[in-house]
């Protein structure tokens, strides 16, 4: 079989997958967020926490909800990282440095999990259970419960409380991450993933001298680093990894992982507003974005225009072999489509076309299909940009789903689809000003004004996945990539929590025959036309001189 066919029976089989469980997982996400009964565990929590898991809160609780949950998990995953030679199965290993320990409770906290060190040397097993797992479940649960939160929005009428925040996270993990995730690690042992609580193991090598493998508790991290959309792993080879990403068959079931919830999710968002066909056409842009930009990438890795690529037969620098260029490049995809992060092969190698389209993945929003919760939010808020153009092309209010988007909704979803851009450019601008970056870069030209671009676009937009070509270790780095994460989680979301509170006071409006019908083919098309429209506005002059200047040389 070529690896051609390989990648098409992979991505075939994928699509099957996914589609059986669509319906049905889509519709038990619904249940999880409308139930009344609360399970004994999660009224435990609330007692603990000390809130009422009945009551409902306004937007501006529920986002300070968010917000205070948040800082509280950056600082305990702070002091531990610092206080580490005093935690068992430390092995050793000294304190996180201040500057890295910042940026690194920063980055999973926000859902990145970008890693500027070497996590099997600097992190002992209790950190990276207690601290970097936990927030691979915490920080998810905080992005579906903010998508949550803003259908709710859209499906209330005339009441300004759109749900508790802590009944929303503390589901998400008990109801949603923990069991699929203990089921998922079950099987990814099966298939040959390691798991142990040893530093490592001893091996005689080729060279008959002895060597030492580094061995973690990597089944379980890697699961719901895939499942959450986070990425980070406990090994610095990430998925690439054989102890951590074995065969074909376990590549099969990360991605599933990674696309399960974010596409179910569009069931769940037609379920709760009682009308599936939006939910479909919401659905049928990131399949279309998603698939466009896979053919993309297959075609760039597979027609490469170097000499060494040429004699190769495809881009295979960079790529485990036991994946090749198709099954890399489907994972490379999903995982930039995606806030998820994780590599199973290094981006910094693709061509300059297959590097860009990862890139492209994250800078128009990471919506085909988007983070956990975070791309249902993405795209809705892009949908209400999208009516809103319709309603000034016609000369009419603008609507959706009953709900009349005024200045206070439009100014919503502009903050939150401009505050991504503001934070990558900037930050890239200023890191190039500075002359310490070009001692970072591993290569200059188009290609090194990628490596830095591709940094901050995946800080920014929450994604964690690096080309690697770029030392990212200094304190300006670990400083700045730190606030872009910070900026590109919290300042979309405040203004996502606010569009939600903003339309869920409002009373729902009556459809008329000026109504834009948005569960049809002509709104699917001018969604995804403001989708990319969006990202080649504002990054076509950073893209013309990075990867599509590459490609063209």
């Amino acid at each position: 079989m070529s690896p051609l066919s390989v990648g098409l029976v992979q991505a075939g089989l994928l699509v099957l997958v996914i589609a059986a469980v669509h319906r049905p997982f889509g519709d038990y996400l619904a249940h999880v967020y409308t139930s009344d009964r609360h399970w004994r565990v999660e009224r435990a929590v609330y007692r603990l926490v000390r809130v009422d898991g009945d009551s409902r809160q306004r937007w501006t609780g529920y986002a300070a909800g968010v917000l205070g949950f948040s800082f509280a998990s950056i600082v305990l995953l702070y002091l531990l990282q610092r206080l580490q030679p005093w935690l068992p199965l430390s092995f050793g290993r000294g304190p996180v440095d201040p500057a890295t320990a910042f940026n690194t409770a920063v980055s999973f906290a926000t859902n990145t999990n970008w890693q500027s060190y070497v996590p099997e040397q600097v992190l002992g097993h209790t950190v990276q259970m207690a601290g970097l797992t936990v927030q691979n479940f915490v920080s998810a649960a905080v992005g579906m419960a903010v998508a949550i939160a803003l259908v709710r929005g859209f499906a209330a009428s005339a009441d300004e409380r759109i749900g508790n925040v802590w009944v929303d996270i503390t589901r998400g993990v008990t109801r949603v991450l923990l069991p699929i995730a203990f089921a998922a690690a079950v099987l990814l042992v099966a298939l040959g993933g390691a798991m142990s609580l040893a530093a490592g193991i001893h091996v005689v090598g080729l060279d008959g001298h002895a060597h030492t493998i580094a061995t973690a508790p990597i089944a379980s991290q890697e699961v719901i680093k895939e499942l959450g959309t986070n990425g980070g792993g406990v090994l610095n080879a990430n998925s690439a990894h054989p102890f951590a990403n074995p065969d074909g068959a376990s590549n099969l079931l990360e991605v599933f992982l990674i696309l399960v919830i974010p596409i179910s999710l569009t069931r769940t968002f037609g379920t709760l507003v009682g009308d599936r066909r939006q939910g479909r056409a919401l659905l049928s842009v990131m399949v279309a974005l998603m698939s466009l930009t896979l053919a993309a990438v297959w075609w760039a890795e597979s027609h490469p225009n170097g000499p060494a690529t040429l004699a190769a037969g495809s881009a295979l620098e960079g790529k485990e072999t036991r994946f090749g260029v198709f099954l890399s490049g489907l994972f490379a995809v999903a995982t930039t489509g995606t806030s998820t992060g994780a590599v199973n092969s290094m981006h910094d190698s693709y061509t300059g076309l297959g590097g860009g389209v990862a890139l492209l993945n994250m800078l128009i929003g990471e919506v085909a299909p988007g983070g956990v919760g975070a791309g249902l939010y993405g795209i809705l808020v892009l949908a209400v940009i999208a009516v809103f153009l319709a309603g000034l092309m016609v000369g009419r209010t603008p609507e959706y789903l009953g709900k009349k988007l005024g200045r206070r909704e439009v100014t919503a979803a502009a903050v939150s689809v401009l505050a991504m851009p503001v934070v990558v450019l900037l930050g890239t601008g200023t890191a190039l000003a500075l002359p310490d970056t070009r001692q970072a870069m591993t290569n200059g030209g188009p290609h090194g004004l990628s490596e830095v671009l591709y940094a901050f676009a995946s800080a920014g937009n929450n994604n964690g996945s690096a080309f690697g070509g770029l030392t990212a270790t200094s304190d300006f780095f670990q400083a700045a990539l730190g606030v872009a994460m910070l900026l590109g989680r919290f300042v979309p979301m405040l203004a996502v929590l606010m569009l939600a509170g903003s339309v869920a006071r409002q009373r729902r409006v009556a459809e008329t025959a000026g109504t834009l019908p948005t569960t049809g083919p002509l709104f699917a098309g001018l969604l995804g036309g403001t989708v990319v429209l969006v990202a080649a506005l504002t990054f076509l002059p950073a893209l013309a001189l990075g990867p599509i200047a590459e490609a063209l040389a």
